[in-house]
This record gives C-alpha cells, sequence and structure tokens, in this order.
C-alpha cells in the first residue's frame, strides 16, 4: 500500500512539474511576432485579393517564375496569416508574418521553379490564417516548353 501511495505521488509530482503555462511559451518568445495585444476577439478580418490565379504563359523549362498576389485586408479586426504552404516543391510562397491591419495591404510573393517539368502545369498555395473561412488558395498555371536542345559541337 505503501509503495502504491509512494508511486502515486511521485507520477503526480512529475506531472505537475512538467506542465508550463503554454502561454507564457508563446507570448515569450523572441521570435513570435504575434502578441496577445495585435489579436482583437471582437471583429473580422477578411482577405480580399486583386486576383487569386495568375498564368505565367508559356515559359522555357527551368525558368523561376514569380508573381506577387496582392491583398487588403477589408475586414474590421488584423489579419494574421499562420501558414502558406505550395501544392509541390517546385511552388514556394512568402507572406507577411506580421498582423495586416483592417484596410491595410499585403503581399503573397510566390515563386515557381519549372526545372524538370514540361507540359501544362497548375500549381496552388494554400493560406492559412484567422479569416473565416480559415484557408484561402490562389492558383498559378503555366505551359512549360522543354529546354533548347544543346547544339552539337563539331
Amino acid at each position: 500500500m505503501k509503495r502504491v501511495i509512494l508511486s502515486l505521488s511521485l507520477i503526480s509530482g512529475l506531472v505537475f512539474t512538467s506542465c508550463d503555462n503554454a502561454a507564457s511559451k508563446i507570448d515569450g518568445s523572441a521570435d513570435s511576432k504575434v502578441s496577445a495585444s495585435d489579436v482583437d476577439a471582437s471583429g473580422t478580418p477578411a482577405f480580399s485579393f486583386d486576383a487569386t490565379e495568375h498564368a505565367f504563359g508559356t515559359i522555357e523549362e527551368g525558368t523561376i517564375a514569380k508573381h506577387d498576389f496582392v491583398f487588403t485586408n477589408t475586414g474590421d479586426a488584423p489579419l494574421i496569416i499562420t501558414n502558406a504552404q505550395g501544392s509541390c516543391g517546385c511552388t514556394v510562397p512568402q507572406w507577411p508574418r506580421e498582423p495586416i491591419a483592417p484596410g491595410e495591404q499585403g503581399t503573397i510573393h510566390v515563386e515557381f521553379n519549372s526545372n524538370g517539368r514540361q507540359g501544362n502545369q497548375t500549381k496552388q498555395v494554400t493560406l492559412n490564417s484567422n479569416t473565416v473561412p480559415n484557408t484561402k488558395v490562389l492558383k498559378i498555371s503555366a505551359q512549360v516548353e522543354p529546354k533548347a536542345a544543346a547544339a552539337v559541337a563539331e
């Protein structure tokens, strides 16, 4: 009986000492760019993009095609993008890490590396944010022509 009580006491002690306040980890982080004061519980942020699709047209294989998707926060609370991810490794997005105030603009920069890809290519970038709904999808497309054959030296 004493062993059971001692074991339970040790386990309880370990559980209580191993737990930390999760909020202190978020707010106390030096890498954190969003603080609790940036988020207002009243109001809803909203994306309004100039365009959510972009066609690069015909490009040569190996080209790194770039496009900026410009948006405005048309909501009434700060807009926070928590993640942006391309549908494959050839599509790389860059997004603002700081909150976008209501009425302000932001840019999602997307680069598509066409190396090793030929033909019609359609890729997506999925944004996760504090909007409703919490995801937004941007699309890019290109017709990738094979690299020109190297001239044969005589």
